[in-house]
């Protein structure tokens, strides 16, 4: 009798043994590789947050200090397998300098530590993805004086790059744009016309800069510049606007602290 119930014990831890390895593997095999250049599974991105930094001006302390609690929030609230790109707005039309591009791919509190190593896990989060975007924060300030500020240009260039991709259609888009949003181009140009979009509607710059933001959550991060001959509710009535005009939503539309 002690015999058969030893038999069943060790058949029964035997399969146990064999089970717990089995979910382990399981697990493991879950954690999908990822990209070494860029930290992203191979198979693409889970999500997309895209950020326009307007460094066409430079900007004052407070406004930076503001600015960069803001783009430290909204990384934070990026989820694993998540991609960051963030652009920089030049005076030309259309031509934005990429300063960063990579996914947050799991810090060691995200990594299980049965299949993983939580202190690699760690130091790859911490090399690849946040400490770079925290010396890119640190350098919002350094905008220089520009002829142009082509904000729909620039929006309209990251649509096309970084959500345009028919395999990105049906991921979560966000869309982040920090500047002082006074449009200024040739052909359109807020300070001459004011913050008025039916001005805007009759101008060529809506051919020209119109791009379909369906399913695009779009942020504003405003700098406050000073003397300007319309109101910031103005402003931010003219860019839902222009957003809900181009098949997009515009989630928040918040003023920084500081002046420029």
């Amino acid at each position: 009798m002690g015999l058969i119930i030893g038999t069943t014990v060790l058949a029964l831890l035997s399969i146990g043994i064999v089970g717990g390895y089995a979910v382990l593997r399981m697990r493991a095999g879950e954690q999908e590789p990822l990209d070494k250049a860029t930290l992203c599974p191979l198979s693409g991105p889970r999500a997309i947050t895209a950020i326009l930094l307007d460094v066409t001006d430079p900007i004052a302390d407070a406004t930076a200090t503001d600015l960069r609690n803001e783009f430290q929030a909204i990384v934070d609230q990026v989820p694993t397998g998540g991609l960051v790109q963030v652009y920089l707005l030049t005076e030309k039309e259309g031509e934005l300098a990429v300063s960063f591009s990579g996914c947050n791919p799991g810090s060691g509190k995200d990594v299980d530590e049965w299949t993983n190593n939580p202190r690699l896990a760690q130091d790859r989060w911490e090399r690849g993805f946040q400490k770079p975007l925290e010396e890119l924060s640190k350098r919002l300030r350094d905008g220089k004086a520009g002829q142009q500020s082509p904000i729909m240009a620039g929006i309209q260039k990251i649509n096309l790059e970084a959500f345009g991709l028919p395999k990105y259609q049906s991921l979560p888009r966000t869309l982040v744009v920090a500047s002082d949003m006074v449009e200024h181009t040739a052909a359109f140009s807020i300070y001459r016309t004011g913050a008025s979009y039916p001005k805007y509607e009759q101008s060529g710059a809506q051919a020209k800069f119109r791009t379909p933001l369906n399913g695009i959550n779009v942020r504003v991060l405003e700098f406050q510049r000073p003397g300007l001959r319309f109101s910031d509710q103005e402003l931010g009535n003219f860019w839902n606007s222009w957003v809900s005009n181009n098949s997009g939503t515009l989630g928040s539309f918040k003023r920084l602290q500081g002046i420029l």
